[in-house]
């Protein structure tokens, strides 16, 4: 028989890709703590209606969605955003504002699986909801920095691109584009860094809504890359709207700029997310080199928790996967060695001092040490070289002269030095040796 294979898009976490998985995940947890975002959880299994509620039929192709034994419709969860507006949404009026809520949970999408995206991973979700103004942007943007910083990257290996899809329309409008237009033209925008000049013939110009000199000024608009820039091109226009929203970038860029970030930011108006659902910034962070995926990516959603059958909310937020961040680490050489090994090791005479032994050990482990022991009888040289293959820093013996005198033997296993301690001393020695 050959056995079984994972299937396709799924992972086996053995204890190294464990490890280095829950590295990341405290990595994560720890920024957004430190931020005063508090963690939740969800079910893995909502109602399908939940997600094309949210982006429409077309979304069902990508879920692993089935009839269940009751009857229902229902999806494992693609994404959180939904399920947390939900949520939020059934207790907002109760819920202190504004609410700062964080989640680090798996997710299942029927795609194909490749460098950088696979059928099951996790992500981390951060969202701010009941707050309006541009603040929670920047509070949202420092966050994700922090959650890449924190595991050592800097700016020279990870940025976040800005922008902003209100601008986009403001702008599009001013120019003389209907809101179905302008969304084509959007639509043209999120296929541009992909597919060139051939965006704009596939989705503006063959629907007659773009001649050549709008199309020059949405090229120009989409080349900005600094606030003065953008500045600039706005100068000309005498829209209220475009100069409300100019002030709220002004907002955002000094906001991360005092916090030390700017160095982090990229004005790219070619950010526009695709999704029919942001109705503001939009934000993405990538790697410095460009050979992943997006690492992250959000943004505003006023619209969903109303759209959702609840009260009008306005909400931003932001995910990071797993994936990409695991790769990013390791590229760049900050992924920490995995370590499970034992900090101690006891080297026990036979079974009266294995009795004696393993009081001492239950102690030492209650005290948070990572002890090992053999479990049968060993001569004390194959206990020595069990003691060395582990890993372990040090080794307590156990001998019959030991147990005796109410001491136990300590030796350093690196340079085999030796000392007898007190019995009742053994935790406490070890716990100053070993700083825990």
């Amino acid at each position: 028989m050959a056995g079984f294979q994972s299937l396709p898009g799924f992972r086996d976490f053995y204890p190294e890709d464990f490890s280095r998985r829950q590295h990341i995940f405290r990595g994560w947890r720890t920024a957004a703590t430190s931020f005063g975002f508090q963690e939740y959880d969800a079910p893995v299994l909502e109602p399908l209606e939940l997600y094309k509620t949210k982006s429409g039929d077309e979304i069902e192709a990508q879920l692993f969605s089935f009839t269940d034994k009751g009857g229902r419709e229902v999806s494992l969860r693609p994404e959180m955003t939904p399920t947390v507006c939900r949520m939020v949404g059934e207790k907002a009026g109760a819920l202190k504002r504004p609410i700062k809520w964080f989640s680090i949970a798996e997710f299942y999408r029927y795609e194909r699986a490749q460098k950088g995206r696979l059928r099951a991973f996790h992500q981390f979700n951060a969202d701010i909801f009941g707050e309006a103004g541009p603040e929670a942007e920047i509070e949202l943007i420092a966050l994700l920095i922090q959650c890449l910083a924190g595991f050592g990257l800097t700016k020279d290996d990870f940025y976040v691109r800005l922008s902003d899809r209100d601008l986009w329309f403001f702008y599009l409008e001013a120019l003389g584009f209907n809101d179905a237009q302008a969304r084509s033209v959007l639509t043209a925008i999120d296929r541009y860094e992909k597919a060139g000049d051939d965006a704009f013939k596939v989705y503006t110009e063959a629907h007659g809504v773009m001649d050549a000199d709008k199309k020059d000024r949405v090229l120009a608009f989409l080349r900005i890359k600094s606030l003065a820039e953008l500045e600039a091109a706005l100068a000309a226009f005498n829209s209220e709207k475009l100069t409300a929203r100019l002030a709220d970038w002004r907002k955002v860029i000094a906001g991360v700029s005092a916090m030390g970030l700017a160095d982090f930011i990229a004005v790219d108006l070619s950010v526009v997310r695709g999704l029919a659902y942001y109705t503001g910034f939009v934000f993405e962070a990538f790697d410095r080199k460009g050979d992943l995926r997006a690492l992250a990516g959000g943004g505003r959603y006023n619209d969903l928790v109303r759209k959702l059958g609840y009260a009008d909310l306005p909400a931003v937020g932001f995910a990071i996967g797993d994936v990409t961040t695991g790769l990013l680490i390791e590229q760049r050489g900050l992924a920490p060695a995995h370590s499970t090994a034992p900090q101690v090791y006891v080297v026990i005479g036979g079974a009266a001092e294995r009795t004696a032994a393993f009081g001492d050990i239950q102690a030492l482990r209650a005290a948070g040490l990572r002890v090992e022991y053999p479990f049968k009888d060993l001569a004390f040289g194959k206990q020595f070289k069990a003691a060395s293959d582990s890993g372990a820093k040090v080794a307590l013996i156990y001998g019959g002269d030991e147990v005796a005198k109410g001491v136990v033997k300590l030796r350093d296993l690196a340079d085999r030095s030796e000392r007898e301690i007190p019995r009742d001393q053994a935790v406490a020695t070890m716990r100053d040796l070993l700083r825990c």
